[in-house]
């Protein structure tokens, strides 16, 4: 047995899901913070620009870039450029980024609901790590 092996358990196979081992690509992707925030933001304020949103979420140039390429990429988020000067790009959620809503506002109220509960789970976590590595 490995770490973290649960007995009873098995590994579905690839002919039987042949997908199973993209999930993993999708869950990277859908469960990233920032991905997570970008979505949020849209669905509160719907269309944003750029600087809105980099504004919003206090992330980095590059960072913004990256996670809304890769949004748009999965068909999360459609980008709008309208040739002005200066130009002029838009962000909103598309269809699929719509239907993706209502699982982050549960994984949001969820870490809402239980900030205490983590933070206290951390500081007795961190009180026995310490109590070890001191003694």
């Amino acid at each position: 047995m490995y770490p973290g092996h649960i007995i009873g358990t098995t590994m579905i196979d690839s002919e039987q899901c042949p997908d199973c081992g993209r999930i993993n690509e999708v869950l990277s992707r859908v469960g990233d913070r920032w991905s997570v925030l970008v979505v949020i933001s849209l669905s509160q304020y719907g269309t944003l620009r750029f600087n809105e949103l980099k504004r919003n979420l206090g992330i980095s140039q590059r960072m913004l870039s990256l996670t809304l390429r890769e949004l748009a990429r999965d068909g999360l988020v459609k980008r709008t450029h309208y040739p002005t000067i200066p130009p002029k790009v838009e962000y909103t959620l598309t269809p699929m980024g719509e239907s993706f809503r209502e699982p982050v506002r549960a994984l949001g109220n969820w870490a809402l609901e239980n900030l205490a509960a983590i933070d206290s789970a951390r500081e007795k976590y961190d009180a026995q790590a310490e109590k070890l590595k001191s003694g």
